[in-house]
C-alpha cells in the first residue's frame, strides 16, 4: 500500500517544526516532503548579531538534511498550487520545473519584507530580513568606515558615518543597537578617522517596540540613547536619495545607508492561490485548516489564524505563534488519519527578549520585567533553547566576541544589486534564483 504524501512548503519556523514534528509521529507510516528554497533553517533572531559580526552566518543556518530525520528534502521555490489535482508547482535552483503531489499540504511560506510608497526606498534601501541582506549589511557597514576614513572632504566623511534605520520594532531596534557597538569598534580600530559613527532609528510609533511592554520599550530607549543612538519617534522618511533621505519633519540628513526595519508582509505566493485572505494571509480555521479544502493547512506568518486568547483577532506574526501552530499543524494531520485528536490553537505570550547588544538586553519571561546582565542571560538562554542545533557553536561565538576583538573585513560575497528591497524572497540572493 502506498504512503500518504505529506507536503510542507517553507521551512521557517512553522514549516520546520511541523515536518520535525511529524516526522516523529508519522514513524513511517507516511512520506513527509519538505520544499524550501534554501537547505536550510534560518533563526532569524540572531540577523543582527551577524551583521555585527558577533555571531557567523553558518551559525544560525541549521542544515535541514541531518536535522530533520525521516523527512525528504526538496530545494525549490513553490511557484503553483493545483488544490482540485492535489500538486505543488516548483523551480528548482537551476531552473527546471517539477510538481509535487500530495494527500495533505501545509503551506508555512511566511513571509518578506513591508513596502511602503516612498519615493527612493526600494531604490536605495536595504531590506534586512534574510541571510544574504545580513551579509551583505555587514559587508557595507565595514566599507563605509573604511570610506569615511578615507575621505578627505569632511562632509562626505559624515555622511559615509551615518546610519539610518526605518523601523523601531523588534529588528530595527537590534540592528540599531548591535551597529552603532560594531561601527563604534570598527572606528576604534582607525585612529586617523577622528569622528564617530551616528545612528538614527526613526518610526512613526510614538515609542520604541511599540508592540512590547512599555518597560520594554522604556529600557530599550534608554539603552540606545545611552549609546548615542539619535531615537527619532514620530518621524519617518519622506524621500531617499543617493546621497541621503528627506525626513518627514524636512530634515535632509545625508548618508549612504539606509536599512529598511518597517516590518513584513505575508509572502506574495498566499494572493496567487485564489483563496480567501485577510490582511494578505490565508484564511483558516482554528484548527489550521483552509475553509473548503480539509487537506491543505497554513501556518505561521502566512496564516491569519484566529486568536483564541484574544477572540475576534488573528494571531500576530510572531516566531512563537508560528513554532506552535507548525506543531500543532503536524498533530492535527496525524489526526486525520486516526493517530490522535485534532486540538484548536491557542497560546499566550509567555514573554519577549530583546538583545540590546553588549552587555544588555530587555526582557520580560512571564511578564517579569528584566533589564541589564539579568535580561541578557535570559536572552541567550531562550535563544539556545530555541534552536534546533549549532547551541555550541553559538555559544562559543558568544564566547569568543566577549574575549576577542571582531574582525573587520569584508568578503563581498553579497553585493548590493543582489538584495533588492523589492525581493519577493530575501533568503535568496537574486543573482542565486
Amino acid at each position: 500500500m502506498t504512503k500518504p504524501r505529506v507536503v510542507i512548503v517553507g521551512a521557517g519556523f512553522a514549516g520546520y517544526h511541523a515536518a520535525k514534528t511529524l516526522s516523529r509521529l508519522a514513524r513511517d507510516r507516511a512520506e513527509i516532503v519538505l520544499l524550501n528554497s534554501t537547505d536550510y533553517f534560518l533563526y532569524l533572531p540572531l540577523l543582527p548579531e551577524v551583521a555585527a559580526g558577533v555571531v557567523e552566518p553558518s551559525r544560525i543556518s541549521v542544515p535541514l538534511a541531518g536535522t530533520l530525520d525521516g523527512v525528504r528534502v526538496v530545494i525549490g521555490e513553490a511557484d503553483h498550487v493545483d488544490l482540485q489535482n492535489r500538486w505543488v508547482g516548483f523551480t528548482q535552483p537551476e531552473g527546471d520545473r517539477n510538481r509535487l503531489a500530495y494527500d495533505r499540504l501545509v503551506l508555512a511560506v511566511g513571509s518578506v519584507n513591508k513596502l511602503l510608497p516612498i519615493p527612493g526606498v526600494t531604490e536605495y534601501a536595504h531590506g534586512f530580513r534574510g541571510l544574504p541582506e545580513a551579509l551583505y549589511l555587514h559587508d557595507h557597514l565595514v566599507r563605509q568606515i573604511e570610506l569615511a576614513e578615507q575621505a578627505e572632504d569632511p562632509a562626505e566623511q559624515r555622511a559615509r558615518a551615518t546610519f539610518v534605520v526605518v523601523g523601531a520594532g523588534y529588528t530595527g531596534t537590534e540592528v540599531a543597537a548591535q551597529g552603532q557597538l560594531f561601527t563604534d569598534a570598527l572606528v576604534a580600530q582607525r585612529p586617523r578617522l577622528t569622528i564617530r559613527p551616528r545612528w538614527m532609528l526613526l518610526d512613526v510609533a510614538p515609542r520604541v517596540l511599540p508592540e512590547l511592554d512599555t518597560r520594554m520599550s522604556e529600557t530599550a530607549d534608554r539603552v540606545l540613547r545611552r549609546r548615542g543612538v539619535d531615537v527619532r519617534m514620530g518621524a519617518s522618511v519622506a524621500v531617499a536619495t543617493a546621497d541621503g533621505v528627506k525626513l518627514t519633519d524636512g530634515e535632509y540628513v545625508p548618508t549612504c545607508t539606509l536599512v529598511w526595519c518597517v516590518g513584513v508582509r505575508p509572502d506574495p505566493f498566499v494572493a496567487e492561490l485564489g483563496l480567501r485572505t485577510e490582511k494578505g494571509r490565508l484564511v483558516v480555521d482554528e484548527y489550521l485548516s483552509v475553509p473548503g479544502f480539509p487537506e491543505v493547512y497554513a501556518c505561521g506568518d502566512a496564516a491569519a489564524v484566529p486568536d483564541l486568547a484574544r477572540p475576534g483577532q488573528i494571531c500576530a506574526m510572531t516566531a512563537q505563534h508560528a513554532q506552535r501552530q507548525g506543531k500543532l499543524a503536524a498533530h492535527n494531520i496525524a489526526a486525520s488519519y486516526g493517530q490522535g485528536r485534532r486540538k484548536p490553537y491557542k497560546h499566550h505570550d509567555l514573554g519577549w527578549v530583546v538583545d540590546l547588544g553588549g552587555k544588555d538586553a530587555a526582557a520580560n519571561p512571564l511578564k517579569v520585567s528584566l533589564s541589564g546582565l539579568p535580561a541578557k542571560a535570559v536572552t541567550r538562554g531562550y535563544h539556545l533553547l530555541a534552536m534546533p542545533a549549532n547551541r555550541a557553536r553559538v555559544g562559543a561565538d558568544w564566547v569568543l566576541d566577549a574575549a576577542l576583538p571582531r574582525p573587520a573585513i569584508q568578503l563581498g560575497l553579497v553585493p548590493a544589486n543582489a538584495v533588492p528591497l523589492e525581493s519577493s524572497s530575501p533568503e535568496v540572493p537574486v543573482r542565486a534564483r
